[in-house]
């Protein structure tokens, strides 16, 4: 995998990268093939406006989401920009062949090379039966066999199993196009430790996660040890963002937000709903507690707002990176969250991609 360049941490640079989480989000108004088409959309004004990467999903299903196959996503996604990373955020491994992922991601690098990336999560992005459904032909295992998968990856682009091994005479095509670079995701310290030991970025996902971000990335900062994949820890900070014009404006788009949450929260798993029917409903004072808590983890407001606050947790984390997703009902009211939160951290397309490790 490709070695970043040595120096100092972005954030102690003045210059932020931000990029893309996106899970193609489907609405009330908008199915899942429509929310596909928008992906692309979103991708190339992305390209355009400086964004450094564009990273896709993978979950089950869930009819809020129409990522399930990021590969394919990826593959299209790069094809039609010019400038950004494109990859996955993530490959959840336990629903795959090691073997598959490498096939498919050196295919990827071959077509696109320098631009791919690999982002791997341990969980597998869906409810129980469903996972069942996606590993029975592969025999399922009990316990969490996500650092087996993980070493097989690892070793089969490495050809790393000893002579006599089943798996030493295995090569995953095309042969000459390597793995792209590996990021570890994750929303508490296992994955931030993991990444640290064999030298790998990692992608903290703090618009989900209940452990401290601080912690996290300090820990991973702490442990990181150069292994010939990146030669400095390079942090990524996924995090939930509203953004626009006026702070009112994006309270009313946050109402989508809030209502996903909450209904989440009680097990209802359906297509984002319009700002306007996400105030008419009627709410429970559980729902309202579980919103309003949730919104300590998502930035809303102005671009003034928003970086402000932004700010403050990549100041605490001192995250190399700001990786965004925005689940925002209204396309073109999304792509303006976009452009918005661009402009406020003094993206340019001139400089995308630019002083992000490969």
């Amino acid at each position: 995998m490709a070695v970043a360049k040595a120096g100092p941490p972005h954030y102690l640079c003045g210059m932020l990268p931000l990029s893309v989480l996106d899970l193609c989000f489907v609405t009330s108004a908008t199915p899942g093939s429509a929310a596909l088409r928008n992906s692309l959309d979103l991708a190339r004004l992305a390209d355009r406006l400086g964004y450094a990467r564009y990273w896709i999903a993978e979950h089950h299903n869930l009819p809020s989401v129409a990522s399930s196959a990021p590969d394919l996503m990826i593959g299209q996604i790069a094809a039609i920009t010019t400038r950004m990373r494109v990859g996955s955020g993530g490959v959840m491994l336990p629903n795959h062949a090691p073997l598959t992922v490498a096939e498919r991601f050196k295919t990827l690098e071959a077509l696109f090379p320098g631009r791919i990336d690999l982002g791997i999560g341990r969980a597998p992005g869906t409810d129980p039966v469903t996972s069942l459904a996606l590993r029975r032909r592969q025999g399922v295992a009990e316990d969490d066999d996500f650092l087996e998968r993980f070493q097989e990856l690892l070793l089969i682009e490495q050809h790393g199993y000893p002579e006599g091994h089943p798996f030493s005479t295995i090569s995953a095509m095309p042969a000459d196009a390597p793995l792209p670079p590996i990021w570890l995701l994750g929303s508490s310290d296992y994955s931030a430790r993991l990444a640290a030991q064999i030298g790998a970025g990692f992608a903290f996902a703090h618009h989900f996660a209940s452990h401290d971000a601080v912690a996290a990335l300090q820990d991973y900062r702490r442990r990181f040890q150069p292994a010939g994949r990146l030669d400095r820890p390079h942090a990524i900070l996924a995090t939930a963002v509203v953004c626009a014009d006026t702070d009112a404006e994006a309270e009313r788009l946050a109402a989508t937000v809030d209502l996903n949450f909450a209904r989440r929260a009680r097990g209802e798993f359906r297509p984002l709903a319009s700002p306007e029917d996400a105030l008419a409903e009627p709410w429970s004072e559980i729902d309202r507690r579980r919103a309003q808590a949730n919104r300590a983890r998502v930035f809303v407001g102005s671009p003034a707002t928003v970086r402000e606050r932004l700010q403050t947790l990549v100041d605490a984390t001192a995250a190399d990176e700001v990786m965004i997703t925005s689940a925002i009902f209204d396309h073109e009211a999304r792509k303006r969250s976009y452009e918005l939160t661009a402009a406020a951290f003094g993206l340019s397309s001139a400089t995308s991609g630019a002083s992000v490790p490969a």
